[in-house]
């Protein structure tokens, strides 16, 4: 049955959303494992185990429901670590990653998925992830101050391929530093090697007030930014995949192999409508072979997470900050959108997200705990008044 619907099409279809995925988000994976003072080994160890949950939930799930299933990590978490892991140590930060899984997982086998996604207003959650990625857009032109011609290329790039090749942007964006770096003679690969990445263990540690400020705001924006938009691709591609199985198998990877660095595995968003399309194969009863070839692609990956790590760490780092930056603007501009989009909920989506972007944090609680918090209740007080 497999070889009968094994097609090229699918097979590139699976490689690109891989390519692009990571692509356009490893460098930020690197600066979250970076926030939490992760060496070399323990980055490499971390694209190794999430390309092994990554490839399991693609291959596994994707064969059994015979629909494309694509999982990726959480981007928008990973730039939720990069501003919220700082201060804490990687086992405090594998303790975190353990116990959005763990939650992740109980949401999963109850089906509350779709409840609790209800609980927190949209205007709000969005206005959350918005305070959380403007620093990186903030970053782009902080890198130019002393990397502009660098920089300013990167995003003279950007600007046109989003016009001409929306979805090859951050591919050509990064093909374009890499070409700059290696034209200005500022590339140093000496300390780069084709070796296959090593798991590393590390023990976790439990800080509650980690759990609640930076594992709670985790597990919200991998809900709202992934796995709802993620469910929404496969709804709108025609798949009627049962969703509980899939929350739960990606938070059960995610659990399993949190203490080698998956932070978090969940459904693909972006990506994911490469594979569902009909460009992936005009049947859609055969598009399934594209989510075994992606997590085929991301086993690959993975086991090359050490050669990935060594290569981003030869580029300059305004290189690293830019990418990671423009990757971010469409997610940033389609949560402010929707911050605002609501006018009883302005006031408290923009009170959330200027708490959430000051990087304000009280009693260990990061602020994306306490821009909810004011959030939530800015909207009290205001329906307290209403009525």
């Amino acid at each position: 049955m497999l070889l009968k619907d094994l097609s090229l099409s699918a097979v590139v279809a699976g490689f690109v959303a891989v390519l692009i995925g990571f692509a356009s988000s490893v460098a930020i994976v690197f600066q979250a494992a970076s926030a939490a003072g992760a060496s070399n080994e323990i980055m490499a160890s971390w694209l190794l185990a999430l390309g092994i949950g990554m490839a399991a939930t693609c291959i596994g799930l994707s064969w059994y429901y015979k629909a494309p299933v694509i999982t990726a990590w959480s981007t928008p978490g990973a730039a939720l670590l990069a501003s919220s892991l700082q201060g804490l140590s990687i086992e405090q930060a594998t303790g975190v990653f353990i116990f959005t899984a763990l939650l992740g997982l109980i949401i999963g086998v109850t089906g509350w998925f779709e409840k609790l996604t209800t609980l927190i207003p949209l205007p709000l959650a969005s206005a959350m992830l918005a305070g959380i990625l403007l620093q990186f857009g903030f970053a782009i032109f902080s890198s130019m101050q002393s990397q502009w011609l660098l920089v300013g290329i990167m995003c003279l790039v950007y600007l046109t391929a989003k016009v001409y090749w929306p979805r090859y942007a951050i591919l050509l964006v990064l093909l374009s530093g890499i070409i700059t770096v290696i034209v200005g003679g500022s590339l140093d690969l000496s300390n780069v090697s084709l070796s296959l990445a090593q798991p590393v263990w590390v023990t976790p540690e439990f800080s509650i007030s980690a759990l609640i400020g930076v594992g709670l705001p985790l597990l919200l924006v991998t809900m709202a930014s992934q796995n709802i938009p993620g469910v929404a691709v496969l709804r709108a591609s025609g798949y009627q995949t049962p969703i509980s199985p899939l929350i739960s198998s990606t938070a059960l990877s995610t659990l399993l192999l949190a203490p080698w660095g998956a932070f978090s595995i969940n459904l693909a968003a972006i990506t994911a409508a490469i594979c569902t399309g009909s460009e992936a194969h005009p049947n859609p009863k055969k598009r399934y072979i594209a989510g075994i070839a992606a997590g085929v692609f991301y086993l690959l990956a993975g086991l090359a997470g050490a050669t990935v790590v060594a290569l981003f760490a030869a580029f300059p780092q305004e290189m690293v900050a830019a990418l990671a930056g423009l990757a971010l603007i469409s997610t940033i501009a389609a949560n402010l959108a929707t911050t605002t989009s609501d006018p009883k909920y302005r006031d408290a989506a923009v009170i959330t997200l200027l708490v959430t972007a000051s990087g304000a944090s009280f009693f260990g609680l990061a602020s994306a705990f306490w821009g909810l918090i004011a959030g939530s209740l800015t909207v009290l007080i205001q329906r307290a008044r209403s009525t």
